[in-house]
């Protein structure tokens, strides 16, 4: 698709995603990488596609104040070219709205909707010419903030028990921003100071991050990462801020067997062995071969050559019984902590979708705890803010396993800090400006 129209592109790839039920980051890439476009038109793309599906609630309900026909009774390819026009208008003010107007119109006109192509003229011109913020919100907390920050209503509601309206507001918000970039530097191979001194030279801005001492936050939007200056060199992974403190929690020995329960891409296991100096065992499992291939090639490019790699699923693995002196398993979550990263996600978890994952994660976390040797230590992670998924599966398995009990963290541990009554973790995005996370460190009595 050579010299193509940036909007053009946009309502291809949310068709793909609306029709097949694509995920968000695969039909964009997918998308990108068939058209010829200006850096600046690919940054316009990833932000409409991205900004239409994270804000498709708002979306909807404006669409509802100003079309004629309810959604449900409007052509699918019709809905998406509102979406397009009404989020320029309402979130990206640096393009006029006479622009905004009509190069949607003409979006319309050159998809085969040109007789409707008055409809979306009218309705954009109606939100144009209203006073103040055109949407209108209903007075129930959680309905309101879930318009209004577009996310379902069950969301909303588990946030307020937990944060009350305000921080839940502030979460809200946090959300539908980009995420940011974080490093962590491979203290295997080189120091933080070396790295951002690297970086700083090739006019990259970088800052330390708070809690972690390996890593350096990128302060700037950057291209290809594998042109960044170390990357060949295997000086440093991508891994957001939260993610390495569970390295920290587990805090392995050096000539110690750790073990990785859920590992792939490799992102923990990589940083387990940096931890360890790269002398020791540490065990990476995973039940897809081809997804621990990403371990292996980390671990090549990091140059580390402690860990072995293991293919099954957790729950059938019967030979580490009782052999891991640090055994974690950040278990698949419905990734409630990381709605930045991934856009759809907020539309494809349910209740229901949790009560499965937390059953998963119980049983996950209970054979993984037979692989601790006596006196050894376990930790359970998640990237999501769900007390299902969290406090609740801690509780249950404490409850049913009398011989084990929570190793809290305590000073001069560098999380100490971040550490609750309860002895777990839990990291709190608008609070911590990283990932949300829950970690909890146990002790085999």
């Amino acid at each position: 698709m050579p010299n193509a129209n940036p909007r053009q592109v946009a309502f291809s790839i949310l068709k793909e995603i609306d029709r097949h039920d694509t995920y968000t980051d695969v039909a964009l890439n997918r998308g990108l990488n068939g058209a010829q476009l200006a850096m600046v038109d690919r940054g316009l793309v990833t932000e409409l596609v991205y900004g239409v599906v994270r804000r498709k609630r708002s979306l909807d309900a404006l669409i509802g104040q100003f079309a004629r026909k309810p959604i449900e009774q409007q052509p699918a390819d019709l809905r998406l070219i509102f979406y397009l026009g009404l989020y320029q208008l309402r979130y990206l003010n640096q393009i006029p709205a006479p622009a905004v107007v009509h190069t949607t119109v003409e979006l319309a006109k050159n998809n085969g909707l040109r007789g409707l192509s008055g409809v979306v003229n009218g309705v954009l011109r109606q939100y144009t010419r209203l006073p103040g913020d055109p949407l209108k919100l209903p007075d129930p907390v959680a309905q309101r903030l879930a318009i209004l920050h577009s996310y379902p209503d069950w969301i909303v509601e588990k946030w307020l028990t937990q944060l009350g309206e305000t921080e839940t507001e502030q979460l809200c918000e946090w959300f539908n921003h980009p995420p940011h970039l974080d490093l962590r530097v491979n203290i295997h191979k080189t120091s933080v100071e070396a790295v951002e001194k690297a970086f700083q030279d090739s006019d990259i801005p970088v800052e330390r991050l708070p809690y972690s001492p390996q890593g350096l936050r990128l302060l700037k939007k950057v291209g290809a990462v594998q042109q960044l200056p170390g990357f060949e060199q295997g000086w440093w992974s991508i891994q957001d801020g939260s993610a390495q403190l569970v390295g920290y929690l587990l805090d392995p020995q050096p000539g110690e067997v750790a073990i990785d329960g859920c590992a792939a891409p490799g992102g923990k296991t990589t940083h387990l062995a940096e931890l360890m100096g790269d002398r020791g065992t540490i065990w990476g499992c995973d039940r897809q071969g081809s997804r621990l291939k990403k371990v292996n090639q980390n671990a090549q490019r990091l140059d580390l050559h402690s860990i072995k790699t293991r293919v099954g699923d957790l729950r059938e693995i019967e030979d580490f019984s009782q052999k891991g002196d640090r055994v974690l398993v950040d278990v698949p979550c419905s990734g409630l902590g990381t709605l930045h990263r991934h856009a759809d996600a907020r539309w494809r978890q349910s209740p229901e979708s949790i009560e499965q994952l937390s059953m998963l994660q119980q049983e996950l976390l209970t054979k993984a705890a037979s692989w601790v040797k006596p006196g050894g230590l376990l930790v359970y992670s998640t990237c999501t803010l769900d007390p299902q998924e969290n406090e609740q599966v801690i509780s249950l398995f404490l409850d049913q396993n009398p011989q084990w009990k929570i190793s809290p963290v305590r000073s001069p541990e560098p999380l100490a800090h971040l550490s609750t009554p309860e002895g777990w973790i839990k990291i709190w995005p608008h609070r911590h400006q990283m990932d949300g996370f829950f970690m909890v460190r146990l002790q085999l009595t």
